[in-house]
């Protein structure tokens, strides 16, 4: 049997793949067919009905998206059906589902945060009737509570089940459903309790009418009002594609954009609703702390203290990245400290073993990125977590992991903490000494024909941080995750939980020849160093910088800025073109939505700024030249939106340098505690402190019961 099927479509005789729907078909043939239960990337419900079409000869018209393609019959003839998606006879079927759909909705859309962007809307102009015929009352149903992301507005439901599809394909986590049947039926959360998802935002996207939308954004603006960006996600290390809408000087909401290889076309609800936190606890100009307190000061003031306090002895400054800077700030950082003769910087304060050795030796750059890339577990048919919990250091790619245990059937191992990741997985042990006997986990590997072996960053931390990564990386060579040639499949990688991390170390932020680790620095208080520059440094404790002078330079008063005593105020990502490299290696840029807030400048502007007063000026003078001299001298910087994947084979297959320390037997534990409070963007946040209060709430009543 042939693997296409062969269709006449208004008139034109195509060919698709069996596997089709028939609505994918028409569309295939460049119909346009309405639909409201129908998603690509969701199971088939067939609620809605809109998507009605003729097939010449059957006795009634036929929902478009149930039917496949494959099991289509061909005419008495021979001839390929014959499949009308206009005409009077489709208009009149599809007039009467859009009366029947309007029968019970609220004629509220002047009010409706789904105004402008409402699929019913749509197609109520196209299909639907200048008034109802239905004269009796309209039914009303009750508004549940689904947390503090999504609004609900259950009158205007029309049961598509896109919502409740979502959360049990996608999400993997079922707490949206439909009771009651007929006239009574609508969706409610399981228990009427709140959604407890990270990716629970996505039903708003999914939503054709404004049953559910935005709690933050409601009542804010209206979608024609705002200014649309497209931009890239700094909240974890996936680099989700995004949408960023502005109005005025204040952005209002971010919304996924579709990238296949990345996030497909979801976001994670701290993506999502972090927005509020960018116009909070903001820092709109320079400080100097004076007697303990901190002044306000101008730009020439800061500058001039900032160049003095460099100008001592440079073995005695330091200088460490955060985990939302961009590759432009660590690199004039980089060249700024390097012509005072300072080598002390690093971007792995909590110690990772990642990019050298723990003796200074260089590690190839697939030693520390995702080289089977996000998309590809979806090829893959065994996968060995180690050390990471991707619901919480990725959650959109967890639910790729998901996708690929539900329909491909992926067999999944894990090595470290616990957790409920929404899909089943056999817990080999908690210590990263299990590398070396992974029981009947073992076999699995061995017998797959694309394992897939991931470590997270928890995994390389400490003494035996890199005893680890190379464990994994010689169990990967030894099952066959690491296979060159012309079908060349690199199955080891690294999943990184901040975005500036693998820029970072392609940029060789990193402690020079003899110099200590951030983290062997921080441990000893920085008790050797005069002045420490901390790039938007807030995850570790401020104690352990001691009595060093320490520059802060960051968009948001957290942490570090309450540490510090002189304050060098930045754009946030939203408000200037970065680049960032994701954890598979991918090169993007973000966009500027809108203005920096009072007089922050960018850090590297600040970085070229100090230069001249120190004696060094730095040798660019806009960010072209700088991104210019970026390629120059790494050629990674030179493609965008490129991840290596499988290219990296070859490099992979040689073995890594040798360590001195064994595999611990210590617990790996995830190193996110709080989801939605993971950086000074987000605890700024009132939408997020909602959210880890209701967190905390739900835990605390689960462990009660």
């Amino acid at each position: 049997m042939s693997d296409t099927f062969k269709l006449n479509i208004d008139g034109k005789d195509i060919e698709v793949p069996r596997h089709y729907t028939l609505l994918q078909a028409c569309e295939e043939a460049g119909a346009e067919i309405p639909r409201f239960c129908f998603h690509e990337r969701l199971s088939i419900a067939g609620n809605c009905r809109m998507c009605l079409v003729q097939w010449v000869g059957a006795p009634k018209p036929i929902a478009s998206c149930a039917q496949t393609v494959g099991e289509m019959r061909m005419n008495p003839d021979g001839s390929a059906p014959n499949i009308k998606t206009t005409g009077d006879y489709v208009q009149k079927a599809r007039n009467g589902v859009m009366e029947f759909l309007l029968i019970n909705h609220p004629l509220d859309c002047p009010i409706c945060d789904q105004g402008g962007e409402c699929d019913l809307q749509d197609q109520a102009v196209a299909y639907g009737r200048a008034g109802s015929r239905y004269e009796l009352n309209k039914r009303a149903v009750e508004d549940k509570n689904m947390g503090p992301l999504v609004k609900t507005i259950m009158t205007r439901c029309i049961q598509c089940t896109r919502c409740v599809r979502f959360a049990a394909e996608v999400a993997g986590v079922e707490e949206i459903g439909m009771i009651s049947r007929g006239e009574d039926a609508e969706i409610t959360t399981y228990l009427e309790k709140s959604l407890t998802s990270e990716l629970s935002g996505n039903v708003i996207d999914l939503c054709p009418v404004g049953a559910l939308t935005s709690k933050p954004y409601a009542y804010n603006a209206r979608p024609w009002e705002l200014r649309k960006t497209e931009s890239i996600d700094v909240m974890d290390a996936m680099g989700a594609a995004i949408r960023v809408d502005a109005k005025g000087s204040a952005v209002m909401r971010i919304l996924p954009r579709i990238s296949e290889e990345v996030n497909e076309e979801w976001l994670s609800d701290k993506s999502r609703f972090v927005w509020d936190g960018l116009s909070r606890q903001r820092l709109d100009k320079p400080y100097i702390r004076e007697n303990g307190k901190l002044r306000a000061a101008g730009w020439s003031e800061a500058l001039s203290l900032a160049a003095e306090k460099l100008k001592g002895d440079a073995s005695k400054i330091a200088a460490f990245a955060g985990d939302l800077v961009g590759v432009e700030a660590m690199k004039a950082t980089k060249d700024l400290l390097s012509a005072l003769g300072a080598t002390q910087m690093d971007c792995r304060l909590s110690g990772q073993s990642l990019g050298v050795t723990a003796n200074g030796e260089k590690l190839p750059r697939e030693s520390y990125i995702l080289n089977p890339t996000l998309m590809g577990v979806e090829d893959a048919d065994a996968l060995l977590l180690i050390g990471t919990n991707p619901r919480l250091e990725a959650a959109v790619w967890n639910a790729r992991i998901r996708k690929a245990w539900l329909w491909n059937e992926l067999k999944i191992g894990v090595i470290g903490e616990g957790a409920d990741l929404t899909y089943d997985y056999t817990h080999i042990s908690s210590s990263p000494d299990a590398i070396n006997d992974l029981g009947e986990f073992g076999d699995v590997l061995k017998n797959a024909k694309r394992p897939m072996i991931v470590v997270g960053e928890e995994a390389t931390r400490g003494e035996s941080g890199y005893a680890t990564l190379k464990a994994a990386h010689e169990l990967a060579k030894s099952c066959g995750a690491i296979v060159t040639g012309d079908e060349a499949w690199a199955g080891f990688g690294v999943l990184h939980t901040a975005a500036s991390r693998v820029g970072a170390l392609d940029l060789g932020f990193l402690p020079g020849d003899g110099a200590k680790t951030g983290h062997e620095l921080l441990s000893s208080n920085c008790e050797d160093m005069d002045t420490v520059i901390l790039l938007g440094v807030d995850e570790v404790p401020m104690t352990q910088f001691g009595d060093a002078f320490v520059i802060y330079i960051g968009s948001h008063g957290d942490a570090g800025a309450a540490r510090a005593d002189l304050i060098l105020p930045a754009p946030a990502y939203t408000e200037q073109s970065a680049t960032y490299v994701n954890t598979e290696g991918r090169v993007q840029t973000t966009t500027m939505a809108v203005q920096p807030k009072g007089e922050a400048k960018a850090e590297w502007a600040i970085m070229r700024a100090i230069s001249p007063l120190v004696g060094h000026q730095l040798p660019y003078d806009s960010l072209d030249q700088l991104r210019a001299l970026l390629r120059e001298e790494n050629d990674v910087f030179a493609g965008l939106n490129f991840a290596p994947g499988h290219s990296g084979a070859a490099a992979l297959d040689a073995a890594l340098p040798e360590g001195s320390q064994a595999l611990s037997d210590e617990p790996l534990y995830c190193p996110i505690g709080d989801f939605y409070l993971t950086n000074p963007i987000a605890r700024a946040s009132l939408t997020m402190a909602e959210c880890s209060l209701q967190k905390q709430t739900l835990e605390v009543s689960a462990a009660a019961e």
